[in-house]
């Protein structure tokens, strides 16, 4: 039976609003609605933010909730809620608690029942995904890999027989090291597409095999600047193992119909067992 938790009486709503990820115009109806409608925006970054805000013409009181400050901020920004405001969440682009901040704050909400309402709109993975071509029926989003070399490999290593489409992010100036691990551990010819600058003026996506990505990326005299999403395709799925025989039971069911050396043939030719040894321990199961 599933936990339920009692709604707090008179708190307000925490929205989780998703904002553009480059282009403004991705920012929807909706969401304009609730920013203009909250009491307070929780920002990963408020002079970033602030800059939205004013574009859109709103003067809001704003809370600074961020990598470094979660755990220490997450009790005023409920605190607001408890009090009956509307709070809105927001990232500095794309969907909150997306590889940012929010966690720590959303579960709490949740715990102390506290509505928590979605206003969906980009994300940086899920777009570049739905342009790259490659298989989304199943995908595997680890976020940002490990700034180190020896940790982005070890969670390469982990992940080199996922089959599942991998979904990554990564920043410019660790996207040539990036590719190179991901060479070395996936392989040259692992399928790859980045996706750069997405819906911005420069949106560009290199796609081919890893070696080949590795190469057109180096030779761009762009190619290191802005924000990436990193695609890889899943690796091959392993062949179903093939079935396994008790080769005595089989060969003393077919002794009941057939002769010896036609049965010590069919048993071999089913499990790839010896003909010989097989003819062999017929003779003796039929003595």
């Amino acid at each position: 039976m599933a936990n339920s938790v009692a709604p707090a009486p008179g708190a307000g709503t925490l929205f989780i609003v998703a904002t553009p990820i480059g282009n403004l115009d991705d920012l929807s109806t909706r969401a304009v609605q609730t920013l203009t409608a909250v009491a307070v925006v929780a920002a990963e970054d408020t002079r970033h933010s602030g800059r939205l805000m004013q574009h859109l013409g709103l003067r809001k009181r704003m809370v600074a909730l961020h990598d470094h400050n979660e755990r220490d901020r997450f009790q005023q920004v409920l605190d607001e809620l408890l009090a009956g405001q509307d709070v809105a969440l927001i990232s500095d682009a794309g969907t909150p608690l997306i590889s940012d901040p929010g966690f720590v704050l959303v579960r709490e909400a949740r715990a102390q029942g506290i509505r928590v309402s979605p206003v969906p709109g980009a994300c940086a993975a899920v777009a570049a995904l739905s342009a790259a071509g490659l298989p989304t029926d199943r995908f595997l989003f680890a976020g940002f890999l490990p700034a180190k070399r020896a940790g982005r490999r070890g969670v390469l290593e982990s992940l080199v027989r996922e089959t599942a489409t991998l979904v990554f992010y990564e920043s410019p100036h660790r996207i040539l090291d990036t590719l190179e691990d991901l060479i070395s551990v996936l392989g040259a010819e692992r399928e790859l597409v980045l996706g750069r600058e997405i819906t911005k003026t420069f949106e560009t996506f290199y796609a081919g095999p890893a070696a080949e990505v590795f190469a057109a990326l180096s030779a761009d005299p762009n190619g290191t600047r802005g924000e990436f999403v990193v695609m890889a395709a899943g690796a091959a799925a392993a062949p179903a193992a093939a079935p396994s025989f008790d080769e005595d039971r089989l060969l003393a069911r077919l002794l009941d119909e057939l002769p010896v050396k036609k049965a010590a043939r069919i048993v071999a030719d089913l499990t790839g067992g010896s003909k010989n040894d097989l003819y062999q321990r017929a003779l003796a199961m039929k003595a």
